[in-house]
């Protein structure tokens, strides 16, 4: 049976796209590496998936005092994914980007690793690993093809939803903007 990681949190747009995968994966032994955030509460819901916690480092932009103990804590976080990897001896680990899976990805050895690109253009830890990475799947093909190991595969979906029902009697709207505040 072949062993994969899945790694990735911060928001629901890292996590949300690995728990679309589980689907795929029923003849794997999942495992799941992430913080004590919100990957950790959302991926418990799935009884086929063993959850690793690991101390996870948030990178606040800009330069602030806190910054400086960046590298500190990423060590201890690389240090604590080294060993969950090799206690599981994984197959492949798919990173969905995020804080949370850089130190997976750092320790991944001589596992393959797999990361999956949301957005036009990558996130800051996905720019970190792309070089280390087997393959860069991206959600653009514009995307792609600016990488070497570029491949693209578009968005990942839960597929519940494409069974919505249009005869639904609520109406839906959606919404998309960005927040701001008024000045005072």
């Amino acid at each position: 049976m072949k062993k994969v990681v899945l790694t990735g949190g911060g928001t629901a747009g890292h996590i949300m796209p690995n728990i679309a995968l589980l689907p795929y994966l029923n003849d794997c032994e999942i495992h799941y590496i992430g913080g004590n955030g919100m990957e950790k509460e959302l991926i418990s819901a799935y009884k086929n998936v063993t959850y690793h916690e690991i101390p996870c480092v948030k990178y606040s932009r800009g330069i602030k005092m806190k910054n400086l103990l960046i590298p500190f804590k990423m060590l201890k976080s690389i240090r604590a994914a080294k060993k969950v990897l090799k206690s599981i001896a994984p197959d492949v680990i798919f990173s969905k980007g995020g804080f949370v899976s850089l130190p997976v990805a750092l320790a991944a050895g001589k596992v393959p690793v797999i990361t999956h690109e949301s957005d036009m253009s990558m996130g800051l830890t996905n720019k970190i690993i792309r070089r280390k990475c087997k393959y860069v799947c991206t959600a653009f093909d514009v995307t792609s093809e600016k990488l070497k190991n570029g491949v693209y595969t578009g968005a990942m979906l839960r597929r519940e939803l494409f069974c919505g029902k249009r005869s639904s009697p609520y109406p839906t709207l959606l919404v998309m903007g960005e927040v701001w505040a008024a000045p005072p």
